[in-house]
């Protein structure tokens, strides 16, 4: 069955899916003030409603045509991967726990005066986010810590919390075992190791300037005391090994079973654990990415269709219109994988619906997998750190009110400079990029 040009009738199920997922968001978080209504929304059940939406269309094609396309598109080999590494990283996360990761950050607190904490707690944020390669995590893991830091040392609360969510951004972005890396790697059919090191140069400037401006602003703030607790340096060991070994380039899979090893034999010979609890928190691990996976395979099977219905097309056209050249292609990428994020709230669901789309982009603009992968990654991260209704921000806010504290997201967003400097240096390297281009 030959697919129309330019149909954008066929991108109807992404409009489907961003009203029920944006609208009944807006309706829970604002207007009837259910505390994480963003995250009250099934997803899932968003995306079930696409693709019947999807289904529908088209009556030239047959279901069971329609099925079979939709077969293809999650039976891709990039689409397994993904899944495999999802589930393989959950595990590991469960293995090592929240303990090994508050090691990691009291270690280094530890080992500075209280002047400089703020500036510690954004590279510990930043270790430890590339280590567990969730930025949700980590800011579970240490707003508590900013909190603490903010009463023991005199720092403003919402200095401190934005610190860590900058920091949580940039191992989010950076990090071989998080989910929007192996979404966009994946997504674009490039090594990680790749992806790692065109990012690289993008955001470690980013993050120093951000570490300079944070030292700036502490020495002129009034300091007192100093942030004191215990930790277990052995559970340092497999986030070490993880990041030596994703930076060095061994395949994902064999880092990941690395760190779920080390993390095991220590947390067992150390008696931090039994053999049974072990297992059920890879178990729990594992299970907490199911739903990322099952957005994967949903998004999948619905672009499988509108790219069959020539909805892609249509929206590369739009593109080709407002976004002439290579540089445009490269903010066209950025701006599109930006309003997924800002209508799902969700940077990987929206690097897993920009996928396909900026494949395509890649192509007609002569743009590397590794590039396309990069761009993807950082301005759905830039986005996602920023949004008042994201996941980190929310998280954060939660965290500190379960504390005694009370902050808002319109304290915390004017001191998130790391996104904002993120941006920054991502639109310079696209401007650099096509002058060398030239």
């Amino acid at each position: 069955m030959k697919k129309e040009k330019g149909n954008a009738i066929a991108l109807l199920p992404i409009g489907i899916f961003l009203i029920l997922y944006l609208g009944l968001g807006i309706l829970f978080e604002y207007v009837m003030k259910i505390p994480m209504g963003f995250y009250n929304v099934p997803i899932v059940v968003a995306f079930l409603a696409a693709i019947l939406v999807a289904c529908l269309q088209n009556r030239e094609v047959s279901f069971d045509r329609k099925l079979e396309i939709m077969a293809h598109g999650v039976g891709d080999k990039n689409i397994i991967t993904m899944l495999l590494i999802f589930l393989t990283a959950g595990s590991f996360v469960g293995v090592v726990g929240r303990s090994s990761a508050e090691s990691v950050a009291y270690f280094m607190l530890t080992l500075i005066p209280a002047r400089f904490s703020v500036a510690v707690l954004f590279v510990v944020a930043c270790f430890v986010s590339v280590a567990m390669g969730t930025s949700v995590g980590t800011i579970t893991l240490l707003v508590p810590i900013a909190a603490a830091v903010s009463s023991a040392s005199g720092f403003d609360l919402a200095f401190c919390v934005a610190s860590v969510m900058g920091g949580a951004m940039f191992g989010d972005n950076l990090s071989f075992i998080s989910d929007t890396t192996i979404a966009a790697c994946n997504g674009q059919g490039c090594e990680m190791k790749d992806k790692f090191r065109e990012n690289f140069w993008i955001a470690f400037p980013a993050a120093l300037i951000t570490l300079v401006l944070i030292l700036i602003l502490s020495f002129q703030t009034e300091i007192q005391g100093h942030v004191s607790q215990s930790y277990h340096l052995l559970q340092i060991l497999p986030y070490v090994l993880v990041l030596v070994g994703g930076i060095i380039g061994i395949n994902v899979f064999v880092v990941l079973l690395t760190g779920i090893v080390s993390g095991a034999i220590i947390m067992l010979a150390g008696g931090h654990i039994t053999p049974v609890d072990l297992l059920t928190n890879m178990g729990s691990g594992v299970s907490g990415m199911f739903e990322t996976c099952m957005v994967a395979i949903l998004v999948a099977a619905m672009c499988a269709l509108i790219r069959e219905y020539g909805g892609f097309d249509a929206l590369l056209g739009w593109i080709h219109k407002i976004f002439c050249g290579r540089k445009g292609g490269q903010l066209g990428m950025g701006l599109l994988v930006g309003t997924m994020d800002i209508a799902t709230a969700n940077n990987t669901v929206a690097i897993v619906m920009a996928n396909p789309i900026a494949r395509e982009m890649a192509q007609e603009y002569g743009i590397t997998p590794r590039k396309t992968a990069s761009l993807l990654d950082t301005f759905s991260c830039i986005f996602q750190g920023i949004i008042p209704y994201g996941a980190q921000m929310l998280v954060a806010i939660s965290a500190v009110n379960e504390l005694g504290g009370e902050i808002s997201a319109f304290q915390i967003i004017p001191k998130l400079f790391y996104p904002m400097f993120l941006l920054l240096m991502s639109i310079i390297t696209i401007m650099r990029s096509e002058k060398t281009k030239k």
